[in-house]
């Protein structure tokens, strides 16, 4: 689809950080109120099985920003804690963003706010396609904007942002990105907006709190007031797009980087959380509106990833994905819309921290090689989908199939680039999880 350039559509990326599959009114949430998404996604098409490239933060951002596994480039770690030191650690200049793809069809671009994606100065959004910066670099950080090393401090354009800006940082980046939109308006955008909420720790105004004080059980609570926040400023930014007469060429894509947190989150009906890869920890609330270019009301039930999303959004600003040859995702408007009646992906990839945990998902089959209950599992998600029936005892060569196809499929990735402090707490929360399974049990039951 060739688009003239007057009729490009401006774009928003809106992702948030560890909320789960159920924490969205558009696959089921009745506590949380976030009946802006659930417009909007209403408005557009539902994924269904909407997947991201990784379990937890910094690589998957690092997959939907290049639009390849992020494994290829040695990225399927998290940050280490002290990255800043060294320009090496990080998803790499040499790989080439969305951000860069868009500014070469005459895209403005910005990003607001969790970058987490390379810690040092030299691979700040600034130096990787984007004109405008506000955030902050690391992978964490308070509500209230006060800053805490250079991880944690909130910066424009590379320089600090004094406290007195600042109030709340998920209204923080919602008013920087209503301003972005309304200085941007001769010229398409391109704006990708990273919430940290619901990421910990958990803070919230009265504001939000107050819609969600029918919650009884506190962290929930304020869990939920945090998604709150984010829905009320996405519609914020819809109402803004209206007033300005843009919303009908704007794609809004919005999802989670990973699954929901251990603690608050509803992932429900899937298995798991963040950090793992059963279906809990990679299959996320996932959408994507364009009034003027898609019909409403859609759901889209094949397995998809996030990184379609790099050649789909270059697809729709009028460039050509298929010159874009390290891509591994694939452009969803064509299915979308039924000129092309295959799925999307044959299969799908996961790997974290080098191999320590790797998963496929073929057709209606799941490979799991899991460092939590360190065994490799297998489900049929077609019968199966919330993962309870492990069936790899009896399917010796479906497994055989599958760690053949993953083993094709890493020989083109590298190394980890550097060490993940997440890996070593992997087994840490299962022996925690099962603990507290056996003190729950009777004391003459706790030992068998």
């Amino acid at each position: 689809m060739k688009v003239k350039k007057k009729e490009k559509p401006n774009i928003i990326i809106i992702l948030t950080d560890d909320q789960g599959w159920a924490d969205v009114g558009f696959n089921g949430a009745t506590d949380i109120p976030t009946q802006n998404l659930d417009r909007i996604a209403k408005e557009g098409v539902v994924f269904s099985k909407g997947y991201v490239s990784h379990p937890y933060c910094s690589p998957s951002r690092a997959g939907l920003l290049t639009g390849r596994y992020q494994a290829r480039f040695g990225h399927d770690c998290n940050m280490p804690y002290e990255g800043e030191n060294d320009d090496t650690i990080g998803t790499p200049l040499s790989e080439k963003m969305i951000s860069e793809a868009l500014k070469e069809q005459g895209y403005t671009t910005s990003a607001i706010g969790k970058w987490h994606v390379g810690d040092h100065p030299n691979l700040h959004p600034n130096k990787q396609g984007f004109d405008h910066w506000f955030g902050f670099p690391g992978g964490a950080m308070n509500f209230w904007g006060i800053p805490n090393g250079p991880l944690r401090t909130i910066y424009r354009n590379g320089k600090e942002v004094s406290q007195e800006e600042l109030s709340y940082l998920t209204d923080d980046f919602t008013n920087e990105a209503i301003e972005f939109i309304n200085k941007n308006d001769k010229k398409p955008f391109f704006m990708y907006l990273a919430y940290n909420a619901p990421h910990a720790p958990d803070h919230a105004t009265k504001q939000y709190l107050e819609n969600t004080k029918h919650i009884e059980y506190a962290g929930r609570n304020i869990y939920g007031a945090m998604v709150n926040a984010v829905d009320v400023g996405v519609g914020r930014i819809d109402s803004t797009l209206k007033a300005k007469g843009i919303k009908d060429n704007t794609v809004i894509v919005f999802l989670s980087d990973n699954g929901g947190r251990l603690e608050h989150a509803d992932n429900r009906p899937n298995r798991g959380h963040k950090g793992m890869l059963f279906e809990g920890g990679i299959k996320v609330p996932f959408f994507i509106s364009w009034p003027k270019g898609l019909k409403e009301n859609q759901v889209y039930n094949n397995p998809i990833s996030s990184l379609d999303l790099f050649p789909t959004l270059l697809n729709i600003a009028g460039g050509n994905s298929e010159l874009e040859n390290q891509l591994d995702g694939k452009d969803l408007i064509p299915y979308i819309n039924k000129t092309n009646t295959d799925k999307p992906h044959e299969a799908l990839f996961w790997r974290s921290s080098g191999g320590f945990e790797y998963a496929v998902r073929k057709g209606n089959y799941k490979l799991y090689k899991s460092a939590y209950k360190e065994k490799t599992l297998l489900f049929d998600l077609e019968k199966d989908p919330k993962e309870r029936y492990d069936i790899s005892d009896t399917n010796s060569n479906i497994i055989k199939e599958l760690e053949e196809d993953y083993k094709l499929w890493d020989s083109n990735n590298l190394d980890p680039g550097w060490f993940d402090p997440h890996a070593e707490n992997v087994i840490k929360e299962e022996q925690k999880l099962n603990k507290t399974k056996r003190n729950s049990l009777h004391p003459k039951l706790r030992n068998q």
